[in-house]
């Protein structure tokens, strides 16, 4: 057992980890010009937290473009691969959070909307494969984010109880996952202007200013202070 006790952790990864939004906007800005759609990144900012597939599928519809999402997705992949691998930056508090988490033994998954090729490369890339090895892409449940699926596989490959989870999410159809799965949740808005976001409202700790308020110690300290559920 961790020193946190029965507690396993959670973490998203795209918005939460690492910064990878520049470079899912600048891939999904090219596949949509490619269609004659300009893609600011205001519109951006509405997809944040959504699956992949989920987001493909919107654009789909509301844009008229007349490819099968699983063809948008193996373009988008494409690029963003591309920009990930050229500059992907992990917020360094959360690395020291990983770090400290891993060496205290403290089980972590790692639960995504994005694809595994996507997430593999973006963990390789920056390391952090050394300490996140359990991972599940949205791709392989049923229902991305909102639905709890994504959480609860990856509580289940870590042979952790839902109850004794604790996710950190930085959009709200995540933390709403999070709920739904009937864990925790350190909610950490990317966009802080969505703070005040329902979803949020049901997060152990908000961190209203992001990753600006977020510190290691501090997200350490809020675990320390709980106390395994009972089922």
């Amino acid at each position: 057992m961790s020193d946190l006790g029965g507690i396993s952790v959670i973490f998203d990864l795209d918005g939460t980890l690492v910064d990878s939004e520049p470079n899912y906007y600048g891939a999904s800005r090219e596949l949509l010009a490619e269609h004659g759609v300009e893609y600011t990144w205001a519109e951006n900012e509405r997809y944040v937290g959504i699956g992949t597939q989920e987001t493909l599928a919107t654009w789909k519809d509301r844009y008229g473009i007349g490819v099968p999402v699983a063809e948008l997705l193996t373009e988008l992949d494409r690029r963003y691969l591309a920009l990930a691998r050229a500059d992907t930056h992990v917020f360094p508090e959360m690395r020291k959070f990983v770090e400290r988490l891993h060496g205290a033994g403290v089980p972590m998954a790692v639960a995504s909307g994005s694809s595994r090729p996507a997430i593999e490369a973006i963990l390789s890339g920056t390391g952090l494969d050394a300490f996140l090895t359990t991972v599940v892409s949205a791709d392989e449940v049923a229902h991305g984010k909102p639905a709890p699926d994504v959480f609860l596989a990856a509580a289940a490959l870590l042979g952790a109880d839902p109850a004794d989870c604790v996710v950190l999410e930085d959009a709200a159809p995540g933390a709403t996952a999070a709920h739904a799965a009937g864990m925790r949740c350190i909610a950490i808005p990317y966009v802080t202007a969505h703070a005040d976001a329902e979803a949020f409202a049901s997060a152990g700790l908000l961190l209203r200013g992001g990753q600006a308020d977020f510190t290691a110690q501090g997200a350490w300290d809020h675990l320390a202070s709980l106390t395994p559920r009972q089922p």
